[in-house]
């Protein structure tokens, strides 16, 4: 893997702000990549940053590091940034970033509120930023060829779909643990950010905070991944109605998430998608391996980074029960099967050409804020009713409290 194959003043200059996990993988994926280099770390962790330094100086690479965001906003020497952050900072940081003019590569989700993500999207737009979100199946050509074969009518009238995850983390889950000092070198204040002022607490940060409800969830962890996919898939922009039930049944830890969910939505052209999010459970919910199913009139498809397969209907009582339709497995070529890396290529090609990304950041808010939509229904109690034009709750308006917070100061919405 080369850092330089290409002329200094064609490369495009990369930041990257979050270098742990996901952060990593994302440095992986932009360093197959020969015309980028990556200047500039961040990270709030020390012995992250240095790590990942450690690792570009091996091939090459001199990069400065930093503690804080605002440092790599500062250079003018900088085209873009990549956000893989924890998710209670990607509103703040992508704003900051366009109005400092960058573009940026943010990761999903895009927020955790509503509101942060529609003041994204403006900012995008006011700043004439590219503003790449990190749903990468937007950029893999499986799924293109199965949005493309629903769209021409072959899986008949879409009725319902469906999609989960599921993961057995019965008994202990994240664990039971107290309050403690931060590790020496991280910077637990700049790791909260805009939220309250709390004690560190090792089952929090700094992987297990999306089992938190203040700082994400894991329905906006992995379900927005497929929440996207179906609404590329089927040609639905946003759901008109929400209804969330489950609860903290049996998982005995400090989570604030459930372990068991289930969530309807449904659509302005009447289509369902159920989402299941089973922490208690891990085997296959699906008749078929696949991360969803979509049920069409003339067949049903399961779809999966490798390939999609569609199983033809059969008429049921009074119908011709002839297989309609022949089954079919479309298989992606081993070479397309980084999607990451095509995302971080389809990123790169658009900061040049000033196109619009395969997940812009309006797709990534419409796919989040499914998951936020869904937060809000099991908080309480109740099913919504959703304008997606005015982004707001119609049936119980006083839920509309719950599309933002009040940041910690001195953070602000920008």
């Amino acid at each position: 893997m080369a850092l330089k194959q290409t002329g200094a003043n064609d490369r495009i200059r990369l930041g990257f702000i979050g270098v742990a996990n996901r952060g990593g993988q994302l440095l992986s994926a932009f360093l197959t990549h020969d015309d980028m280099e990556v200047v500039a770390l961040c990270d709030v962790q020390g012995s992250t940053l240095a790590a990942a330094k450690e690792r570009l100086e091996k091939l090459g690479g001199k990069p400065d590091t930093y503690e804080d965001f605002r440092k790599v906003l500062e250079r003018k020497d900088i085209d873009a940034v990549v956000i893989a952050t924890p998710d209670h900072w990607h509103a703040i940081q992508t704003i900051e970033a366009c109005r400092a003019g960058k573009d940026v590569y943010v990761e999903k989700p895009v927020s955790i509120t509503v509101r942060e993500g529609r003041r994204m999207v403006e900012v995008a737009r006011e700043t004439k930023r590219v503003v790449t979100v990190g749903l990468h199946r937007r950029s893999a050509p499986i799924y293109a060829q199965a949005a493309e074969f629903v769209h021409s009518g072959k899986l008949g009238q879409v009725t319902v779909s469906r999609t989960y995850h599921r993961s057995n983390l019965f008994p202990m889950g994240i664990g039971k643990e107290k309050p403690s000092d931060p590790p020496a070198d991280l910077n637990w204040d700049m790791w909260l950010g805009p939220r309250p002022e709390r004690p560190f607490q090792v089952n929090i940060a700094p992987y297990k905070f999306r089992w938190w409800t203040l700082y994400s969830s894991q329905t906006s962890n992995n379900g927005v991944h497929f929440f996207d996919c179906v609404r590329w898939i089927t040609g639905d922009e946003a759901p008109t109605s929400i209804c969330a039930i489950g609860g903290k049944y049996v998982v005995d830890d400090d989570r604030t998430i459930p372990d068991t969910l289930h969530v309807t939505f449904q659509f302005p052209s009447g289509r369902l998608l159920n989402f299941g999010m089973f922490e208690s459970s891990g085997n296959r919910t699906l008749p078929r391996a696949g991360y969803f199913e979509i049920r069409g009139t003339q067949g049903t498809m399961y779809c999966s980074d490798p390939y999609f397969e569609v199983i033809p209907e059969r008429g049921g009582q009074f119908q011709d029960s002839k297989p309609r339709g022949e089954e079919i497995k479309v298989e992606d070529a081993g070479s397309n099967r980084n999607h990451t890396a095509l995302h971080a290529r389809n990123f790169l090609d658009c900061i040049r050409s000033r196109e619009k990304p395969n997940c812009d950041v309006e797709e990534g808010h419409r796919s989040t804020l499914m998951s936020l939509l869904a937060k809000i229904s099991h908080t309480i109690g109740k099913r919504l009713e959703w304008d997606p034009v005015a982004e707001k709750i119609t049936n119980y308006p006083e839920a509309n409290e719950l599309l933002h917070y009040e940041y910690r100061a001195p953070w602000k919405l920008g």
